[in-house]
C-alpha cells in the first residue's frame, strides 16, 4: 500500500478484457493492510481475482511458486506489487505470443521515480531474438509472457532460498528452452516503480547477501550452457552488473573483512567465468575493478574507486597505437595484471573522454575589427598528445544532434575533420595527469551558433568531445565588427552544459516587399497566375486597405 492499489487498477483495466484474465495475487504476511485490499477486490471482482494468504517467506520466489500452482492460463506473467501495466500490456503481449507461436514475450519496460530499467533491448519489434546476441541479458527479470506449457513442461520454479535475484535462473532457463522469444518494443507494457523510500527488497539486500545470489546465478547459468561465446553473452552481465556494484562507491567505507570477503568471492566466480572475451567486452573502469579484486588488492582497490569519484576520470596513457587507463596497480609487479586489463578499448572510450575533459578559460581577444575567441581545456590523455586540437564545429542553427550527446562521439573512417583555425598549443597538466590544450580561434563575420568541441585522435580513431562549461563564469557578450556593421558574441552553456559560442549580425538588414507591375502577365493573365496574385494581394493587404472595386479592381 498504497502502490498496490494503482497495480491491481492497472490489471483490471486491461484490454484483453477480464474474461480473458485472472490474477492471482499472494498475499506474503504483509503488515501494511495490503491483505485486506487484495480481499476487497476479490469480493468486488469474485470471477477475475483470486487471493492467497501465507505467512511472510522473505522474498518474491515463494509467493510467485504458490501462484503458480493455481494458475490457468495458457500464459503467465508476474507483477510485483509495487509496479503497474500499461493498459494494452496483456493485450499485445499475448497477440504477439500468438502470431509468432512465441513461448516468452518480452514487454517494454520502464523505470518511474528514479528507478534504472535498461533499454537497448526496446529498440524496436523483434519477432525472434537470442539471448546470446541481443540485450537480453540484460533485462532477465521475470516480468515476461511466459506459455505456460514451457513452464510446466520444464517444470520452472523460482528458488526460495535466494532473497534477491530468484527471478534470474527462472527467467534464464526459460530463455534458454524457449522455441522463440519475441519483444514489444513500440508500447510500454510495464511500468517499473521505485518506492519513495527505497524499500524495495532489490535495494535492501547487504553485500554478501548480493554475493551470494549472483555466484548461485552465475553457476546454475554455467550449468545450462556450455563454456564457450554463447554462456560469456550472458554471464558478461553478471561482472559488469552485479558483481560491478559489489565494488562501487561505499566500497573503501566497508569493514577490512568484509571487503576482504566479497574479493574473494569475486575471485572465485572470476577464476571460473572471467574469459578473455568477457573482460575485452567490458568498459575499462569495471573491468580493472573487477581484475583488482581478483588479484585481491585491497589498497590498490580502494585507491581507483575513492580517486574517480573525488578527481574524475583517470587519464589516458597514449603510447603509439595505444593508450591504457592510469588506474591504480597498472604496470605494478606486485599484483601482476596484464596491460590488457588496463588497455582502452573502442567501446569504453567515448564516455570516458567526455567526463574527463574539463573547460578551465574562456575568454576574447580583440584586435581592431577582429575577435578571437580563447580556450584552455583540460583532457584526459597524457603522453602523444600532439594530434589534439580545439575547433568550433559550425552548424545550421542550434548544434547537431549527434554532435551534442552527453559522450564523446567516435568519428567515421575517412570522416573528413574541420580545418584547423588559429593556434593550438598542448602542454602537460601541472599534476601530470592530463594534457592541457590553448586555443585562439579568430572569429568570422557569421550568424551562427557554434560547439567548442576537442578533436583528438586516439587508438587509431578520432573522437570529438563535446566541452562543458557548468560552474565555469563564462566571458560577457562582445561586440565586434566595422563600426557600420557590429557583430555580437555570446559564449553560453546550453541545457546539456556544453560550451557554445554563439555570433550575430546586430542590424541584420530589413526585408521589404517589392511591388511590381508584371505587365506581361497583367495583358494576358492566366487563369492560375490570376489565382496566385490575388491570394499574395489578400495575404500582403495593408491594414484597413478596401477591397478594390470596378476599374480600379480591373
Amino acid at each position: 500500500m498504497p502502490y498496490l492499489t494503482e497495480c491491481l487498477n492497472s490489471l483490471l483495466g486491461q484490454s484483453i478484457g477480464r474474461d480473458r484474465l485472472e490474477i492471482v495475487a499472494v498475499d506474503d504476511g504483509s503488515t501494511d493492510d495490503s491483505g485486506r485490499e487484495l480481499d476487497r477486490f476479490a469480493a468486488l471482482h469474485p470471477d477475475t481475482v483470486k487471493v492467497i494468504h501465507q505467512p511472510n517467506s522473505g522474498g518474491p520466489a515463494a509467493p510467485s511458486n504458490r501462484a503458480l500452482e493455481v494458475a490457468t492460463g495458457r500464459y503467465v506473467y508476474f507483477i510485483g506489487s509495487d509496479d503497474y501495466l500499461g493498459e494494452e500490456a496483456l493485450e499485445r503481449m499475448v497477440k504477439c505470443a500468438d502470431k509468432n507461436d512465441s513461448d516468452v514475450v518480452v514487454g517494454k519496460m520502464v523505470g518511474t521515480n528514479g528507478r534504472y530499467v535498461h533499454q537497448a533491448l526496446y529498440k524496436e519489434n523483434a519477432a525472434d531474438v537470442s539471448l546470446y546476441d541481443s540485450a537480453l541479458p540484460f533485462t532477465l527479470a521475470n516480468t515476461k509472457l511466459f506459455r505456460r506449457e514451457l513452464v510446466e513442461k520444464y517444470k520452472l520454479r523460482f528458488p526460495e532460498h535466494m532473497p534477491v535475484g530468484s527471478d534470474q535462473p527462472f527467467t534464464i532457463e526459460a530463455c534458454v528452452r524457449a522455441r522463440k522469444i519475441s519483444v514489444v518494443a513500440d508500447y510500454i507494457c510495464y511500468f517499473a516503480v521505485k518506492r519513495g523510500d527505497a524499500s524495495n527488497i532489490t535495494y535492501r539486500a547487504d553485500h554478501l547477501a548480493r554475493l551470494r545470489c549472483a555466484a548461485e546465478i552465475m553457476d546454475f547459468t554455467a550449468g545450462l550452457i556450455e563454456a564457450g561465446p554463447e554462456r560469456d553473452a550472458v554471464l558478461r552481465r553478471h561482472f559488469t552488473w552485479e558483481l560491478a556494484k559489489l565494488i562501487q562507491d561505499d566500497f573503501p567505507g566497508l569493514d577490512r573483512e568484509l571487503q576482504r570477503q566479497i574479493c574473494a568471492g569475486i575471485a572465485r566466480l572470476a577464476d571460473a567465468y572471467f574469459t578473455d572475451g568477457i573482460r575485452d567486452a567490458m568498459d575499462v573502469k569495471r573491468r580493472v575493478r573487477i581484475a583488482l579484486a581478483h588479484a585481491g588488492a585491497i589498497d590498490e582497490l580502494c585507491e581507483a574507486i575513492t580517486s574517480e569519484k573525488e578527481h574524475g576520470a583517470t587519464p589516458f596513457v597514449v603510447e603509439g597505437e595505444r593508450a591504457h587507463a592510469r588506474y591504480p596497480g597498472f604496470r605494478d609487479p606486485r599484483i601482476g595484471l596484464s596491460d590488457r586489463v588496463y588497455q582502452l578499448l573502442e567501446e569504453s572510450v567515448p564516455g570516458h573522454l567526455a567526463e574527463g575533459t574539463e573547460l578551465l578559460a574562456s575568454g576574447w581577444e580583440q584586435q581592431g575589427d577582429g575577435l578571437t575567441y580563447t580556450a584552455s581545456v583540460r583532457v584526459p590523455v597524457v603522453g602523444d598528445t600532439d594530434a589534439a586540437r580545439i575547433a568550433l564545429r559550425l552548424a545550421k542553427g542550434a548544434m547537431p544532434k549527434s554532435a551534442d550527446k552527453p559522450g564523446a562521439r567516435r568519428l567515421k573512417t575517412g570522416h573528413v575533420l574541420p580545418p584547423v583555425v588559429g593556434e593550438m598549443r598542448v602542454e602537460p597538466a601541472q599534476d601530470g595527469a592530463a594534457s592541457v590544450l590553448h586555443a585562439r580561434v579568430p572569429l568570422d563575420h557569421v550568424t551562427a551558433k557554434r560547439g567548442v568541441r576537442v578533436y583528438l585522435d586516439l587508438v587509431g580513431r578520432t573522437y570529438e568531445i563535446p566541452v562543458r562549461g557548468e560552474g565555469l563564469p563564462m566571458p560577457l557578450a562582445r561586440l565586434w565588427g566595422p563600426d557600420g556593421d557590429p557583430y555580437r558574441a555570446s559564449a553560453l552553456v546550453n541545457d546539456k552544459g556544453r560550451v557554445v559560442i554563439d555570433t550575430a549580425q546586430l542590424y541584420p538588414p530589413k526585408r521589404t516587399l517589392v511591388w511590381r507591375a508584371l505587365g506581361r502577365l497583367f495583358q494576358k493573365p492566366k487563369t492560375g497566375a490570376v489565382r496566385v496574385l490575388r491570394a499574395v494581394a489578400k495575404k500582403f493587404k495593408p491594414n484597413g486597405a478596401k477591397k478594390p472595386t470596378g476599374s480600379k479592381r480591373k
